[in-house]
């Protein structure tokens, strides 16, 4: 009997599954403030990403699932990995990926809506971490439950679900080491931390850009002065960054002007963005909450999309040294520091284009003033593998299957470092990237939210693909 005489089954139990289980569980999730430890420095003292994992495992636990065994590792000073095996039929491995660790809580949530608060209004669940990606570890362990309950094979399940990502995934490495026998060498990895296009279809990320964060001080003086005694005479530590900035970016079209940045765009990903703009339309614009009639960079849908996947593209993402508008005097302050965030394209080399970023940034500073670039993250980019065709043909088949249209590809202008991090460790693996940060799900800023139809049609997505593995063999 092939997965298709059970997709009913599977697409009922999911169903039911989330309704009864999973949504009031993810609300018990949504209510604890387990930042990532990069917005949380006294993570350990507080308990809230102990709690967090505490409440996953017992869930996971509390599915009685056959053979399943969950561990949790706690290295020192490292935040805690849950690791769930679950044997199969194969001796081939699968290996599923997620994280629970969340984003700081933002500003701007609607009213009657907050990031600590489980509010389930129509057919979204809003709150902090449950679209990012706190649903991962449920959907994986509801998809083998599913084949389980239909007597279908499957290969081993790994299954990684770390408290770290957002801080770009630092502890991870050590864990990989730490489990290398115990994760053996997957050939199918599957992540569902990854956006989507829509709710209607199921997306593949081919590509995740790479990013580099880091602070950036221009300092002039000792200590403040009064702006009518020192303007005019000393210069603005503000101007010379302005300066330092032109050096790195066009201020009028956004064009990022460092040769390391940029690089040569695939023909495959430049005809996947046309057919992903196409099937998109304008909603690639309509989903951005626009002030007033705020206009995007250009009115071309595929340049658009590979602005976000496959440009670099900077951001200032902080600021310090600057005081709130109530206790703004008139000084001339003494130093400006900001907070960079430079997305970089998916097979560029981010430690090159750092080392250039740092050098052309202090190199020569106007005024002679002090100044300092420090990166306090690197990451890597990625470009998926080619699909074998068992893969591409499953992932197909699942989408038409669970939600009745064709599935789709497309970039993605974020960050995963797990990504790169495994295709370099197991550089003959397939990859399913895959997720539910779609239209106004908002991850990262306020009101996000996690599109439940979907999500159900997602968990059936990923059990059909897992059995579709082990037939294909």
């Amino acid at each position: 009997m092939t997965i298709y005489t059970h997709s009913e089954k599977i697409r009922t139990l999911c169903e039911k599954t989330w309704d009864e289980d999973i949504i009031p569980t993810l609300k018990n999730f949504i209510s604890i403030p387990n930042k990532s430890p990069a917005f949380d420095p006294q993570w350990e003292k507080n308990g809230h990403i102990d709690a967090a994992v505490k409440l996953a495992s017992d869930w996971v636990n509390r599915q009685a699932i056959a053979g399943l065994t969950l561990r949790v590792l706690q290295l020192p000073k490292r935040t805690p990995l849950i690791f769930i095996d679950i044997p199969g039929s194969t001796d081939r491995t699968i290996l599923l990926y997620g994280h629970l660790d969340k984003q700081p809580e933002m500003q701007g949530w609607l009213e009657n809506l907050s990031p600590w608060k489980a509010v389930l209004k129509g057919d979204k669940l809003y709150g902090r971490g449950g679209a990012d990606d706190g649903y991962a570890i449920f959907s994986s362990i509801l998809a083998i439950k599913a084949l389980k309950a239909n007597d279908i094979p499957h290969s081993r399940i790994v299954i990684l679900i770390e408290n770290c990502e957002e801080s770009g995934s630092i502890d991870l490495p050590f864990y990989i080491d730490e489990l290398q026998k115990d994760i053996g060498t997957p050939e199918l990895i599957i992540c569902l931390d990854s956006g989507c296009g829509n709710y209607e279809q199921l997306w593949n990320t081919t590509s995740l850009r790479g990013l580099i964060n880091g602070t950036l001080k221009v300092e002039t003086l000792r200590e403040g002065v009064h702006s009518g005694y020192g303007s005019g005479i000393m210069p603005s530590s503000f101007r010379i960054l302005r300066q330092l900035l032109s050096r790195i970016e066009n201020k009028n079209t956004g064009e990022i002007l460092l040769s390391a940045f940029h690089v040569k765009l695939p023909e495959e990903r430049i005809r996947e963005a046309r057919i992903a703009a196409t099937v998109l339309g304008d909603e690639i614009i309509k989903v951005f909450p626009r002030s007033g009639s705020f206009l995007p960079v250009n009115d071309n849908m595929t340049e658009l999309l590979l602005n976000r996947t496959w440009r670099p593209a900077l951001e200032i993402i902080g600021c310090d040294g600057l005081p709130g508008l109530n206790n703004a005097g008139n000084v001339l302050r003494p130093y400006t520091t900001i907070s960079l965030s430079l997305r970089t394209p998916p097979t560029c080399d981010s430690d090159k284009a750092a080392h250039q970023l740092k050098q052309i940034l202090e190199d020569s500073p106007p005024y002679r003033a002090k100044v300092t670039f420090t990166p306090t993250q690197i990451s890597r980019g990625w470009e998926a593998p080619v699909l074998k065709p068992w893969l591409k043909t499953a992932i197909q088949e699942a989408s038409e299957c669970y939600f009745g249209k064709e599935a789709l590809a497309m970039g993605e202008g974020g960050t995963i470092p797990f990504m790169a991090m495994l295709s370099a460790k197991f550089p003959k693996a397939q990859f399913l990237i895959t997720g539910i940060l779609g239209p106004y799900s908002n991850a990262h800023g306020p009101n996000e939210s996690l599109d439940i139809p979907a999500v159900k049609c997602l968990t059936g997505c990923i059990s059909h693909v897992i059995a579709k593995e082990a037939e294909a063999r």
